[in-house]
C-alpha cells in the first residue's frame, strides 16, 4: 500500500483565489507583485516586456495579453495562496469559466481610469454565477484621469454588488502615494526607491479623517447585521477592536452580502502587501464554502461531501493541457479525502479507472512532484488518459458526480488545410490535443466541399489556434477567410406534421408513424423536444429514437445549413405495431416530419449580436460613429472616460472582421475596443437575400 503523506499546511491556512478583470485592468502585474513581496520570485517580469512569469507563452509574451489561465502558489504570513491569473479577453473566457468554478475566492481588478467594463460585467456573473465570494482591488489609481470613487460608483451601479470601502487613496494621478486603512485606522506608505517592498505605517494625515469617518460609519452600517454582540457594543460607544471588525466583515463576505474594495498600482508597486493581507483576512478557507455537492450515480440522489481529509476522495477535473515534457496534463481541484501517486482513481462519466502517474504542484509553465494530494489542494495530474474537462474523479466504491460546466457555442469559424503530405499526416492528432484543452474550440469537416472547419469564439481564439499549430507542432495550414456562425430558426407555428413509414425489408415488416408539432420559442432557449404520447400509444425507446432523429436533423437546417435553435418539437401522435415497429423507422419518419414541418415554418437566420465598447479621443469621435454606423451598429450609450469618449452599442459580428485595424487607421492609433458576445438576432430581410 503507497503511503500517503501528512498534510504540509491546515486546511484553514489555504486560499484557492483567481485573479480576474477586463483586459488591461493589471491582473498579470498584480500576480506578478503578488508573486515577488511573497518570495516566489526574485525579480519582477512586466507584461509590456514580454517577461511576466505568468504569461508563459510566446503568443502572450508577443501579445501583452494573458490567453490561458495559470495557477502557481505563493505563501504570506504562513498561509499557501494557491492563484489563477485568468485572462481578460472575450476570446478565453471559457478559461475564467473553468477557474471559477472550482475556486473558493477571487480578487476583481478594476482599473481606475475604465471602471467598470464589459469583460468586468461577464466576469463578475460567472463569478456570482458560482457563488464566489469577491474582494476589488481598484488599480491605476497612478494614472492620468484615474477616480476611485467613480469606479466604486460603477461596481454598485453596474455589477449590482454592495461595495464596502476598506482602503482609501492618499493622492491621485502622479500624486499617488499611499493608501489610508479604514479597519485599521493606519495610512500606509511605499517608496520609489525600494520598489515597494518597505511598507511605512504613519498616522492618518488630518485632511482624511472627515472621510475616514464616513467610511467608517458605512462600513458598520453595512456589517454589523452579522454580529449581533458586535451591534450593541458598536451602539453603546463601546471601542471595536480591528480583529472582531475584521471577523465580522469576513462574515459578510463569505455569505456574499458585501464586496470589500481596495486600492493601488501594481505597476508602481503600491498597495499589494495589504492586497495580501486582506485575501487572507478575508476570503474563505476551502473549509468554509460549504460541502460539495454532487449526485449519486447509481442512485440519482444528492450527495454532500465535507471537505476534509477524512471524506472519501472526490474531485473535479477542470482543464486539460498538452505539456511537452509530461505529456497530458489535468489540472484538478479535490474537494474531499486524499491520494497518493500512483494509485488509482475511477471517472464514473466514463465508467473508467485511471492510474494518477504522478502529482504535480504548478508555478506557471514549470513543476514540482509532491507525493500527495489533499482536500482543498489544486494540483496538476499525470497519468489521465480518458478523463477530461467537467469529468469526477472518486473512489469507485463510493461514486460521486459533481456538475460540470457549460460553455458558449463557437461563434466564428474558418477553413483550413495542410500544405504538405506530412503536415496532413500531423494534422488530426494535433487538432485533437486542442480540442481535449479547449471546450470552445471545435473541429469539422464540410461533406460538400471535403474543407476541415475550425471553429471559435473570435478572430484572436482563431488566430492564436492556428499560430499554435505552426509554432507549438510544427503543422504548417493554409487559413481561410474568417466566417460567421449563423443559426436558424422558425417564425410560424406548424402543427400536425405527420409521417408513416410502412415497407418491407430484409425479410420482415419495419413500422413507424408519428406526429410532430413546432412551436417558435423566445430567443435563448434552444432546441426543447416534448412528448405527449403515453407508453401505451409509443413505447419508451421509440420516443428516444424520434428525439434522437430530430436533434440529428436540427444541426443543420434548410436555409443555409446551420443548426436550428430556439424552437419546440412537439410529439404529439403517432403510433405503433409491436411485431413491426422498430427504432430505425421512427428515425425515419421523425426526420422526414420534422423536414416537412421545417419547410412550413417560415424559418430565418439569426446572426451573432456583439456588445461593444469603443474608446477614442474626442476629435476622431465623429468619423469613428459614421464608421460604426455603417456596420449595422447601433449606438446605446456614450461617456467620457477622462480625455476619451466611450461609445457603446452593439453590432453584427459579421460587420467586424479586420475592425482593429480600420480602427487604428482613423484614430491614428490612439483608439481601442473591446468586444464580446450579447445575443443571436434575426439578420434584416435585405441581409438574408445576400446570405
Amino acid at each position: 500500500m503507497i503511503k500517503i503523506e501528512k498534510r504540509e499546511m491546515p486546511i484553514e491556512r489555504i486560499r484557492n483565489i483567481g485573479i480576474m478583470a477586463h483586459i488591461d485592468a493589471g491582473k498579470t502585474t498584480t500576480t506578478e507583485r503578488i508573486l515577488f513581496y511573497s518570495g516566489r520570485i526574485h525579480k519582477m517580469g512586466e507584461v509590456h516586456e514580454g517577461t511576466a512569469t505568468m504569461d508563459y507563452m510566446q503568443q502572450e509574451q508577443e501579445r501583452g495579453i494573458t490567453i490561458v489561465s495559470a495557477a502557481t502558489t505563493c505563501e504570506w504570513k504562513n498561509n499557501r495562496i494557491n492563484i489563477i491569473d485568468t485572462p481578460g479577453h472575450v476570446d478565453f473566457t471559457v478559461e475564467v469559466e473553468r477557474s471559477l468554478r472550482v475556486l473558493d475566492g477571487a480578487v476583481a481588478i478594476f482599473c481606475s481610469v475604465g471602471g467598470v467594463q464589459p469583460q468586468t460585467e461577464t466576469v463578475w456573473r460567472q463569478a456570482r454565477k458560482y457563488n464566489v465570494p469577491c474582494i476589488c482591488f481598484i488599480n491605476k489609481i497612478d494614472r492620468l484621469g484615474g477616480d476611485f470613487y467613480k469606479s466604486v460608483g460603477e461596481i454598485k451601479n453596474k455589477l449590482g454588488a454592495k461595495p464596502v470601502i476598506l482602503q482609501l487613496p492618499i493622492g491621485q494621478e502622479s500624486d499617488f502615494k499611499g493608501v489610508v486603512d479604514i479597519v485599521l485606522e493606519k495610512a500606509y506608505i511605499w517608496h520609489e526607491d525600494d520598489l515597494g517592498a518597505e511598507t511605512f505605517i504613519i498616522d492618518i494625515p488630518e485632511e482624511f479623517s472627515d472621510s475616514v469617518a464616513k467610511a467608517r460609519e458605512e462600513l458598520f452600517e453595512m456589517v454589523l447585521d452579522y454580529d449581533e454582540e458586535l451591534m450593541n457594543d458598536y451602539l453603546e460607544g463601546a471601542l471595536i477592536d480591528s480583529g472582531r471588525l475584521k471577523n465580522v466583515i469576513r462574515i459578510a463576505v463569505l455569505k456574499n452580502a458585501v464586496t470589500p474594495v481596495f486600492c493601488g498600482s501594481a505597476l508602481k508597486n503600491k498597495g499589494i502587501q495589504p492586497l495580501l493581507d486582506a485575501i487572507i483576512d478575508y476570503l474563505p478557507d476551502p473549509s468554509q464554502v460549504g460541502a460539495a455537492i454532487g449526485i449519486n450515480p447509481k442512485k440519482e440522489e444528492k450527495i454532500f461531501r465535507q471537505v476534509s481529509d477524512d471524506e472519501p476522495f472526490s474531485a473535479l477535473v477542470f482543464k486539460i493541457q498538452s505539456d511537452p515534457f509530461v505529456g497530458r496534463l489535468a489540472y484538478t481541484r479535490v474537494y474531499s479525502g486524499s491520494l497518493s501517486a500512483g494509485t488509482v482513481a475511477f471517472n464514473p462519466r466514463k465508467r473508467k479507472r485511471e492510474r494518477i502517474g504522478k502529482i504535480l504542484t504548478m508555478h506557471a509553465n514549470s513543476r514540482t512532484e509532491t507525493n500527495s494530494l489533499h482536500a482543498g489542494d489544486i494540483v496538476a495530474l499525470v497519468g489521465l488518459k480518458e478523463t477530461q474537462t467537467g469529468d469526477t474523479l472518486c473512489r469507485e466504491d463510493k461514486q460521486i458526480v459533481y456538475e460540470g460546466m457549460q460553455f458558449p457555442e463557437p461563434v466564428m469559424h474558418i477553413s483550413i488545410e495542410p500544405r504538405t503530405k506530412g503536415d496532413a499526416d500531423k494534422l488530426e492528432s494535433v487538432l485533437d490535443r486542442l480540442t481535449d484543452e479547449d471546450p470552445t474550440f471545435r473541429v469539422r469537416n464540410e461533406e460538400e466541399s471535403g474543407q476541415k472547419i475550425i471553429s471559435g469564439m473570435g478572430e484572436l481564439h482563431l488566430d492564436i489556434i492556428v499560430d499554435r499549430m505552426k509554432r507549438d507542432y510544427k503543422v504548417d495550414v493554409r487559413v481561410g477567410k474568417p466566417q460567421v456562425s449563423y443559426r436558424e430558426t422558425i417564425t410560424k407555428r406548424v402543427d400536425r406534421t405527420e409521417s408513416v413509414c410502412d415497407r418491407q425489408f430484409g425479410g420482415g415488416s419495419q413500422y413507424g408513424h408519428v406526429v410532430l408539432d413546432l412551436i417558435p420559442l423566445e430567443k435563448g432557449h434552444g432546441l426543447v423536444f416534448e412528448n405527449k404520447l403515453s407508453e401505451n400509444q409509443l413505447l419508451p425507446e421509440f420516443v428516444s429514437a424520434v428525439e434522437s432523429a430530430v436533434r440529428d436533423a436540427s444541426s443543420a437546417g434548410i436555409i443555409a445549413g446551420y443548426p436550428i435553435f430556439d424552437m419546440k418539437v412537439v410529439l404529439s401522435g403517432g403510433s405503433m405495431r409491436r411485431e413491426d415497429s422498430c427504432e430505425a423507422a421512427y428515425k425515419i419518419t421523425a426526420a422526414q416530419a420534422f423536414f416537412e414541418a421545417l419547410k412550413k415554418a417560415e424559418p430565418t437566420l439569426l446572426e451573432p449580436i456583439m456588445q461593444i465598447e469603443i474608446l477614442v479621443p474626442d476629435e476622431y469621435l465623429g468619423e469613428i460613429m459614421n464608421d460604426f454606423n455603417s456596420r449595422r451598429g447601433k449606438i446605446e450609450n456614450m461617456h467620457i472616460r477622462g480625455d476619451l469618449k466611450e461609445i457603446v452599442g452593439k453590432v453584427p459580428l459579421s460587420n467586424m472582421f479586420g475592425y482593429s485595424t480600420e480602427l487604428r487607421n482613423r484614430s491614428q492609433g490612439r483608439g481601442t475596443f473591446s468586444m464580446q458576445f450579447d445575443s443571436f438576432e434575426r439578420v434584416p430581410e435585405t441581409v438574408f437575400e445576400k446570405l
